[in-house]
């Protein structure tokens, strides 16, 4: 599974970023690519999806492997005092600082500084972090010396920036100087049987610290694929601690599971015994999004749908509406993808999936 010639470090990293879906695959992939490299990554993704394990496995691939990883979350400490967190004070700089103190940057040194929910820090803030991104350097709060910033820089954010640029509340010159390298983290929906693989190495970490094993009875794994997963794997691991809380030593059986995990399956509890129904599961997100595309085009239009007597392809008929809207979208939008995904009411980052799926491009006709 593992290459021989990756360090100790690298191992742990192989773990932190589990899973065999093309998805995560590319991940791992440009990951790996960007570790060797000494610049800033800026990793995207949903809450839940493991952003900080992606900024640790950059470390853990990189030749700082062996330096110190310093992670500060920027929407956890209140503004006045992430100063001070990040690039430390001197003493009696306010009240209450009785010795110096060291801030992040200079506690990650030559090492990787992890700057999680970059999109929460104020505005004030970004400006000095911009400034020590471009210079390099910083001073202590209170103090005259300045200091080299010596550490690779990796921050984080589930909110879309380009939204954020527009509404007033993220510096853009910021925010292209934490994109050199943007990576995009798979929401758990998007990972296939990825989810039963975390599921059991979840269930293997629990069963280390003594809580005990279980086994999934018929239906169980379906309905985790089933399951669309708004809290991604954080939801994940949650669920199976509590399954193993409550089911340790026996089998888990689709009634044991939270209803929103039963309501979409095939199988249903019926008198405490397993009975198949003609459920129809929720389509798949990219032809939940082809229906309303088409819906508005008919809407739009003014046409109903026929159905031809010889039958149809359903999913290329709603993947080609789909192209042309997103096509109109993007040149109404002029080509500004966070424009063109307000058009379709789309997350930037979905419509950048469907860009890539159909091939499009992105730049204005000339």
């Amino acid at each position: 599974m593992f290459d021989d010639s990756i360090s100790a470090h690298a191992l742990t990293a192989d773990v932190l970023l589990l899973g065999e879906s093309a998805p995560m695959r590319l991940l791992r992939e440009q990951v790996r690519r960007v570790a060797q490299t000494d610049s800033t990554v800026l990793v995207l993704g949903e809450s839940g999806t493991g952003k900080e394990l992606v900024a640790r496995a950059v470390h853990a691939w990189s030749p700082r492997a062996a330096r110190p990883f310093v992670a500060v979350n920027c929407g956890a400490i209140p503004g006045e005092l992430m100063e001070s967190e990040l690039f430390g004070h001197e003493r009696g700089a306010f009240t209450g600082a009785l010795n110096a103190r060291k801030g992040r940057f200079e506690l990650a040194g030559r090492g990787t500084l992890f700057l999680d929910e970059i999109a929460e820090m104020s505005p004030p803030l970004q400006v000095k972090i911009l400034r020590v991104l471009q210079e390099k350097c910083f001073e202590r709060v209170g103090g005259s010396e300045v200091l080299a910033s010596q550490a690779r820089i990796v921050a984080a954010t589930h909110r879309d920036l380009e939204q954020q640029i527009g509404l007033g509340r993220f510096r853009e010159d910021l925010y292209y100087r934490l994109n050199v390298f943007p990576v995009q983290v798979p929401p758990l929906r998007e990972r296939g049987e990825d989810i039963l693989q975390l599921a059991e190495h979840a269930l293997q970490r629990l069963e280390a610290q003594g809580l005990g094993r279980l086994r999934f009875g018929e239906g169980v794994q379906q309905a985790l694929l089933r399951y669309r997963w708004p809290g991604n794997v954080r939801e994940l691991q949650n669920l199976m601690e509590r399954l193993l809380i409550l089911h340790a030593g026996s089998i888990v059986r689709l009634a044991d599971l939270p209803p929103k995990l039963r309501s979409g399956s095939d199988l249903e509890i019926v008198d405490g015994g397993l009975e198949e129904q003609a459920a129809i599961a929720a389509p798949p997100e990219d032809e939940q999004d082809g229906l309303q595309a088409l819906m508005a085009a008919m809407v739009e239009t003014a046409l109903t749908p026929v159905l031809p007597e010889e039958g149809m392809d359903l999913r290329a008929y709603l993947e080609q509406i789909e192209r042309s809207l997103i096509e109109q979208a993007l040149e109404r939008g002029r080509y500004v993808i966070a424009h063109a995904a307000q058009h379709l009411g789309l997350r930037r980052t979905t419509l950048v999936e469907k860009i890539r799926k159909y091939g499009l491009d992105t730049e204005a006709k000339k």
